[in-house]
């Protein structure tokens, strides 16, 4: 995996952070499982369907050489739905029929993600801002609300202040703030983001130890256990075992200094309508982190969704719909 000149040499890693200390290969490997939402292999193919509580079809697009999938239902103002690190799809599974009855919604993989194309890039904040305004282009959407979860909302940020004509109005879900690390609360996800083991060492603690703690780890992002079905935790553990994934996340993960350094300095400059939405029991970043965002974005409201953790959007998706909706429709 390419990395960036400009910052690789700069950050050797921590001596408790070494390649050889196995509770990284593993952890890394079961915090994969969290943030499952279908990854897929890129040499697989590309279902027909999305398969959730219904089925939606899933279409595909070519932005800058690479195919991405993304699903397109509703009619009405544009809505894109962006999922966070290691996610996809899935995520905003709960969005689709609901939302759909007001806007056209247009949810998709972004590259190294999900069913989407994994380039060997180096997924730049500046990278991903490419190809998220390729993606508009190529479906001719002019502007559009953003609605961004964790490190997907850092894209939302980055695309207002970087092509501010391009986005109608801004949804925050549970991130992403400034000085991510100090604030990250959940174990595991710590670990996935200062591991440096080498991609082929992880991907093989991926193969062999993956399973082991799938539930339990699932319980640092969903409050709710008994939302953990074993229908759910079964297709965490399918989603996880297809390959493909490990290399992009790493580069993703090394990229967030870049982010430290650019975008987060500027998050008192976002001067659209934004809303935050904010699990009050999320376990990676508490809702406190939520506060301070919605008190350095000036003029933008906050949401609290209690009985949710990082994803309140799968959790309680009623709370979350009835937001999303009256927000877009009436601010």
């Amino acid at each position: 995996m390419k990395r960036s000149s400009n910052w690789s040499n700069s950050h050797t890693p921590h001596p408790s952070l070494r390649a050889d200390r196995p509770p990284d290969l593993v952890l890394f490997a079961l915090c994969l499982l969290t943030l499952l939402v279908g990854a897929c292999a890129p040499s697989s193919p590309i279902p027909s369907q999305f398969e959730a509580f219904e089925r939606i079809p899933i279409h595909t697009v070519t932005v800058h050489g690479q195919q991405l999938a993304y699903l397109d239902v509703g009619t009405g103002p544009p809505v894109i739905l962006i999922h966070g690190f290691g996610g996809s799809m899935w995520q905003w599974e709960q969005q689709q029929h609901a939302l759909a009855e007001h806007f056209r919604v247009l949810t998709l993989d972004l590259p190294g993600s999900g069913l989407s194309d994994k380039p060997d890039i180096e997924y730049r904040p500046d990278q991903m801002l490419d190809y998220f305004v390729g993606f508009m282009d190529a479906l001719e959407i002019s502007h559009a609300t953003l609605v961004g979860n964790s490190m997907g909302a850092g894209l939302a940020i980055a695309m207002t202040l970087e092509h501010p004509t391009r986005v109608a109005k801004l949804v925050l879900i549970g991130g992403l703030p400034q000085q991510i690390l100090q604030k990250l609360t959940s174990p595991s996800i710590r670990r996935a983001l200062e591991t440096r083991a080498p991609v082929w060492l992880i991907s093989l603690g991926n193969w062999l130890f993956g399973g082991l703690l799938t539930e339990s780890v699932l319980r640092e992002i969903v409050h709710d256990p008994a939302l953990l079905t074993p229908a759910v935790i079964e297709r965490a553990n399918r989603n996880r075992r297809r390959p493909g994934l490990i290399a992009p996340v790493l580069a993703a993960q090394r990229a967030l200094p870049l982010w430290e350094s650019g975008f987060a300095l500027r998050l008192g400059a976002v001067t659209h309508h934004t809303l935050v939405i904010w699990g009050e029991e999320d376990r990676v970043f508490p809702i406190a982190v939520g506060e301070e965002l919605h008190r350095t974005i000036s003029g933008s409201q906050f949401v609290r969704i209690p009985h949710a953790g990082h994803l309140p959007q799968w959790e309680r998706p009623d709370l979350v719909n009835r937001s999303l909706i009256a927000y877009i429709q009436h601010h």
